[in-house]
This record gives structure tokens, sequence and C-alpha cells, in this order.
């Protein structure tokens, strides 16, 4: 089985971060977010990784040789942002066979396992949600998707599609992107993979659900800093004390960190020779290089070699005053 990554996306609900470094590349417990991806994937054993880039595709494409060089990789590029089929379509030289498709803009934890056993043409992950008025959601009928249906304005079904897909035959896809093209099936100018599917099973293809527990986005700093707190408390790191500082648990702290007068915790992520000095830092991202100094920070990301600082105030304050700093 191929893994295909479309990654070529700007990444624009997490800038700033995104402006420097493709949003698959932002920390968040303690590594690169599509490295928590990878872990999900490397055990069912692709045959290649395939990834379509854009914005900032060289550090991925450099990242990903360093990190996985055992692994058979591919890269593609989709030079303009005309959709997801478009992406996906410039795969076809490379992919003849199954393949799953992810868009890595999300944690999750899905079965991959039994996938070419399925009795169909192929599986659409989905999770069952509160509201999906801001999501594609499938309707399902005898055990078979009969529709997708994008951002439904009535409450016509509760299992939201996650952007996970498997296809038994992914030239079946590439054969329905072509006819999505001709007919110039479009939302808001752009391509997208439910319309080819749609195609697909109006054709005769069979595709079931696989439901899945967790989905933690990482589209913006709010839901970064969230999957940040799933991931330490799912496997909570041991960092080692630091001599005058306390690392309150769950938190990461990098082996090549340095760590002065400081309380670092809970849910704080610091990268490789990071700097933390004379700080309070809870519920935070601080990314490699970055230095934090003498600020009491909460629910930030402080991207690669960024510089924080601040001076310790002193006061004499009196009975039943109100100071905010």
């Amino acid at each position: 089985m191929d893994v295909i990554f479309p990654v070529a996306g700007l990444g624009s609900r997490l800038r700033p971060q995104t402006w420097s470094k493709p949003k698959p590349l932002v920390s968040v417990a303690g590594k690169p977010m599509f490295e928590h991806v990878m872990d999900r994937i490397l055990p069912v054993e692709p045959e290649k990784l395939v990834f379509i880039t854009g914005y900032l595709g060289d550090q991925l494409e450099t990242w990903a040789r360093q990190t996985y060089p055992d692994i058979e990789l591919a890269f593609v590029e989709q030079p303009e942002m005309l959709g997801q089929t478009d992406a996906i379509v410039r795969t076809r030289d490379i992919c003849k066979g199954d393949a799953l498709i992810l868009f890595p803009d999300a944690l999750f934890e899905a079965d991959f396992s039994t996938l070419e056993e399925i009795d169909a043409d192929g599986v659409i992950f989905t999770k069952v949600v509160e509201d999906p008025s801001s999501l594609g959601v499938t309707l399902v009928e005898n055990g078979y998707i009969t529709q997708l249906i994008e951002k439904p304005s009535e409450p016509v079904s509760n299992q939201a599609t996650v952007g996970i897909y498997y296809f038994e035959d992914v030239q079946a896809l590439y054969a329905a992107i072509d006819e999505q093209m001709r007919r110039e099936l479009k939302t808001k100018g752009e391509y997208f993979i439910a319309d080819a599917i749609q195609l697909m099973i109006d054709g005769g293809a069979r595709f079931i659900t696989s439901n899945i527990d967790v989905f933690e986005d990482c589209g913006n700093v709010d839901s970064l800093l969230h999957t940040n707190q799933y991931l330490l408390t799912l496997n909570p790191p041991s960092p080692a004390q630091r001599a005058g500082s306390v690392i309150i648990p769950p938190s990461f702290v990098d082996s090549t960190a340095n760590v002065e007068n400081a309380i670092i915790g809970p849910y704080a992520s610091v990268g490789p020779r990071a700097i933390v000095k004379d700080a309070v830092v809870r519920d935070c991202v601080i990314e490699s290089d970055a230095i934090v100094s003498g600020v009491v920070l909460e629910h930030s990301v402080i991207g690669r070699s960024a510089s924080i600082g601040g001076t310790p105030s002193q006061f004499n304050v009196a009975d039943a005053t109100k100071v905010r700093v």
C-alpha cells in the first residue's frame, strides 16, 4: 500500500508559525506534527510514501529524507492551489495499486491493519460529532456510503469525514478525477475529493466508513495546544529535573534545552537547544533554539530561534489593591 500526503497548503490558520516553515513541521509534544502522524502510519509498512508539496516544500523534503532514510519516498509539486484532487492526480505516475490518502492536518488514532481485507472499493474514515455543519458528512444505507455532503445546513448525519481515505485501486480515483475536471465540478473554485468519490459511488463503487474515536486538529494555535496536551497526557514524558528549576508533568523538555531558575509545566514542550531562564512556562510549545527569559507564558507557541524577554517586576502593594501585569 502506498500512502499519499497532500501537504502543499499554506497553513494560513496557523500563522505566523507557517510563514517560515510548512505546517507539518510545526512542533507539538517534542517533535514535528508530521512525525506523530508517521508514528501511526509506519506500523502498516507502506511500500512508499508520496508527498505532494508546494509552499516551503523543500524544507519538508529535506526533513523527510533525513528522518526516514530507509523508506522509499517520492515527491511531486502542486504549483498552484487548485484544490485537493488537483494535487492528488499529480501522483498517478507513481501510485498504481491500493493507496491511503491522508491530509495530515490533524492527529488521529485509527486502525489500518485490516484495510486490504475489506469487501469494498474503499474506506472513508469518519468521526461522530455533535455539530457537523462546518464539515463534510457521509450518508450510509445498508452498510455502504450513498452520498457525501459538504457542510450540511440540515443535520442529515453526524458522521464527519476526517481527511483519511483508502482506495483499493487508486487508478479508479484518478479516472474519477479526470471526469470531475472534465465536468468542472468545483466548490468555491477548487476541486475537492468528495466530488470525485461521489462520481465513483454514482458509477457503482462501494465505499464503507471506518469510525475513529480520536481526531485532534492542529490547524490553529488553540487546537495545536490542545493536541499538545493530548499527546503529553497519552504518553507522559519523563524529563530529568534540572537543579534550581521545577518541571511539572506532563511536560516534555529536550535533553539539550537549557533550563535555569524556571517552572515548566504542566503541558509544556521545550525543544532542542531552547533556553528557558527566570520564567514560568505552562500550556506552551517552545520550539528549537528559542529563548524565553523573565516572563510568565501560558497558552503560547514560540517559534524556532524566537526570543521572548522581560524584566521581573518589584511591587510594594497596599491592602486590597488589584494589579494586573
